[in-house]
């Protein structure tokens, strides 16, 4: 997820306000979501729904277009089709696609969280200072995906709602902090 920050500092002294309302929205937004998992769960899925259905439409277009001659044109259009077949699944059984995105989310933690642990050993003697954070960051994934099975399906009507809220929230409050300190910097 993008930090919400301009790359340039400049950018974001000369319109610290405007980042300063806008990590207010989102840090609000965040906490609704924290609030209402249930509802946010089914926006995030919803959303995505209608991001695969937009990119495998616009995806099928393309390919279309191009021609079979084009190099990769039955891989694309198989691409196309998942994505375009995915989405309208998602728009059309929100129920099981909250349950699909738990289920895929999950899996990402688990691969994530072991990736990490075998990243962490490997660094060990490398980069001493950096495999035990390495290594707790993957027992951590290891851990949420272990409570969000153990709950299925029942975590899966709340789980990425709160997941995304408290994205929401933090990303919010690294926006406000870093606004006013510009502003702060600015000012003396």
């Amino acid at each position: 997820m993008p930090a919400g920050l301009p790359a340039e500092p400049a950018t974001l002294r000369k319109y610290c306000n405007w980042f300063l309302g806008y990590g207010v929205v989102m840090a609000l937004l965040g906490l609704f979501a924290i609030a209402a998992p249930g509802f946010a769960t089914l926006a995030v899925e919803i959303m995505v729904g209608w991001l695969l259905l937009i990119g495998g439409a616009f995806g099928l277009m393309s390919v279309i277009s191009a021609g079979r001659t084009m190099p990769g044109f039955w891989w694309d259009l198989l691409t196309a089709m998942v994505c375009l077949l995915a989405g309208l699944s998602l728009l059309t059984r929100p129920v099981a696609g909250v349950v699909t995105l738990t289920i895929l989310f999950t899996a990402y933690l688990l691969a994530g969280g072991i990736a990490r642990i075998m990243l962490g050993f490997g660094y060990r003697s490398a980069v001493p200072g950096a495999w035990a954070w390495l290594l707790g960051s993957g027992l951590i994934d290891i851990v949420l995906a272990l409570i969000i099975l153990s709950g299925l399906p029942g975590t899966a009507t709340w789980v990425l709602g709160l997941l995304a809220g408290i994205n929401m929230l933090m990303m919010g409050i690294a926006i406000v902090m870093s606004a006013l300190a510009v502003r702060k910097a600015a000012a003396s």
